[in-house]
């Protein structure tokens, strides 16, 4: 069944894409050719198939969903969702803007087209170009002021002429008004990309909160329910943990190292902390079944319980709960697709070996 095409560009604009191998559509789409039962990126170098032999996919859950297996050329499945350079030109113009805002007038001097810039990034990031730097600037605007620094001087300095809209802004996102920011709690959020997808980070001064697969089932709920729990607001931003996450990730994916150094603060209640405690004791390349688990938890009959633990764990791959299976030895019960969790075991049992 092809894939619901308002989530995609037009037909035409995705097929000219891949006949002139176009990298700014990187990550936004996959390509189905039918006749060879294979996906692609957009740049794939195999000679694009006839219009009626290709549909087209958000992503790579998607396409093999449909039936098709990665190309051997441009393999869709490494690295999926690399950053378009329009978009990280747009993301590095934020960071080296004096008030993190970019105007349209400034796009233009960088030779940039606005409504090229705003559909790229609303693509890669699901998010409009002005609400990435409303929230990156409030952001900053809340560091600001627990560093001590005077209202209006922060106002200003993000580029607020009007104290009131300031004062709007920032209460909008945090729920309360610039004076009061001491007490706000913040999570910070980042993207990372990885051979299996992109993933999204979010942490804040006690750890690492979430590492989710952007397209996993449920992502907003889990979002929601960390901001309900915290009494927090979600933007934009880096730190320390966010940084250390990045790069063990990564040596994780490319088998360098199958254990993590992070500070955790997972979200949950007794029992489910204890579960995800437990999970972490399970070595790098091995498994255990949900009623070993239960009994390691001292629960005996619990093995269900233990199943809706692990699929509350909002800590994917650093909290291993892809490591729990079957009794029979079947994958089963994964967030992020039975797929990921076998390439997950799989990497591990290889580097391990």
């Amino acid at each position: 069944m092809p894939t619901a095409e308002h989530h995609l560009p037009l037909f035409r604009t995705m097929y000219r894409a891949i006949s002139r191998r176009d990298a700014a559509y990187e990550g936004v789409f996959f390509t189905g050719v039918k006749t060879t039962g294979i996906f692609c990126r957009p740049t794939c170098r195999a000679k694009p198939a006839k219009p009626q032999n290709v549909e087209f996919f958000p992503s790579v859950n998607e396409a093999l969903h449909g039936g098709y297996r990665p190309c051997r050329l441009c393999r869709p499945m490494d690295a999926t969702k690399p950053v378009p350079p329009l978009v990280e030109r747009l993301r590095r113009a934020i960071e080296e803007s004096a008030d993190g805002r970019v105007t349209d007038k400034d796009l233009a001097a960088m030779g940039i087209e606005p409504s090229t810039a705003r559909r790229q990034f609303q693509t890669y990031h699901s998010m409009t170009f002005h609400a990435y730097q409303r929230a990156r600037r409030m952001g900053l605007a809340l560091r600001d002021l627990k560093a001590g620094k005077p209202v209006i001087t922060v106002q200003l300095d993000r580029g607020y002429e009007s104290t009131s809209g300031f004062r709007g802004a920032f209460a909008r996102i945090f729920g309360q008004p610039p004076r009061g920011a001491q007490a706000s709690a913040c999570l910070l959020g980042r993207r990372l990309e990885t051979p299996l997808g992109t993933m999204l980070a979010l942490a804040d001064e006690q750890g690492l909160r979430m590492l989710e697969f952007v397209d996993r089932r449920g992502l907003e709920r889990e979002i929601a329910l960390l901001r309900r729990r915290l009494k927090c607001s979600v933007v934009p931003g880096n730190n320390a943990t966010l940084d250390a996450t990045a790069v063990q990730l990564a040596r994780y994916f490319a088998g360098e190292s199958l254990t993590f150094d992070l500070p955790l603060a997972p979200v949950g209640s007794e029992f489910q902390r204890k579960v995800w405690a437990e999970l972490q004791r399970i070595p790098p390349g091995h498994t255990r079944s949900y009623r070993e688990m239960a009994v390691r938890v001292g629960v005996p009959k619990g093995a269900r319980a233990i199943g809706r633990a692990n699929g509350s764990n909002m800590i994917g791959i650093v909290i291993p709960c892809h490591r729990v299976i079957n009794a029979d030895g079947t994958l089963c019960g994964y967030g992020g697709g039975i797929w990921r969790k076998q390439r997950l075991l799989d990497l591990e049992r290889k580097a391990g070996a």
